[in-house]
């Protein structure tokens, strides 16, 4: 079977994303996505596209930029969530759900019960630490695909600026620290 070309990094693709950066008066444009549709207006997540080199060629960066705690809040949840199934077998997570799933309301109630509190003890013992990373995937399938996790409370405008800034100039520096974080429980 034939590789399917990656047009993130054909001539004519880039020269059209960096007429758009024109237009946008950025060296990237947003990305729009459903997720980042965020209700109280703080951004923890976007993707934006930019030209920049790779191995001494032109190519699309396609990047998504989100905060640590939003990381951070993830993985625990996927740590809790895995620490409880273990407990109840039988439960279903939310994503593995489709048409032929039948709920089970009493044991779902207690199981997702049951994740608050792992996560309340996860975080109480600081058993999770992540730091800022960025990802690379060369064989993303439009250009070059980015995951890039940042301790910042919002990604702003200015924050993706900077970062875009660094990343082209090669002066992107991580901050190589361990965090974990609490979250705010309703009691």
């Amino acid at each position: 079977m034939a590789q399917k070309k990656n047009l993130g990094f054909d001539p004519a693709e880039i020269e059209q994303l960096k007429k758009e950066c024109i237009e946008a008066g950025q060296k990237f444009v947003y990305f729009e996505d459903e997720l980042n549709d965020e209700p109280d207006n703080v951004e923890e997540f976007v993707h934006v596209q930019f030209v920049g080199e790779y191995k001494n060629q032109e190519v699309i960066y396609d990047a998504v930029l989100y905060t640590l705690r939003l990381h951070y809040n993830s993985v625990v949840y996927e740590t809790a969530e895995r620490k409880a199934i273990k407990s109840y077998p039988l439960y279903v997570p939310m994503e593995n759900r489709d048409e032929t799933y039948t709920p089970n309301e009493a044991m779902d109630e207690e199981v997702e019960l049951f994740i608050t509190e792992l996560i309340e003890e996860i975080e109480e013992n600081e058993e999770i630490k992540l730091a800022e990373h960025i990802e690379v995937d060369e064989n993303f399938e439009y250009g070059i695909g980015l995951d890039v996790c940042l301790n910042v409370e919002e990604i702003t405008e200015k924050v993706v600026i900077k970062f875009v800034d660094d990343f082209l100039s090669g002066s992107i520096r991580l901050d190589p620290t361990l965090y974990s974080f609490k979250t705010e429980h309703d009691d």
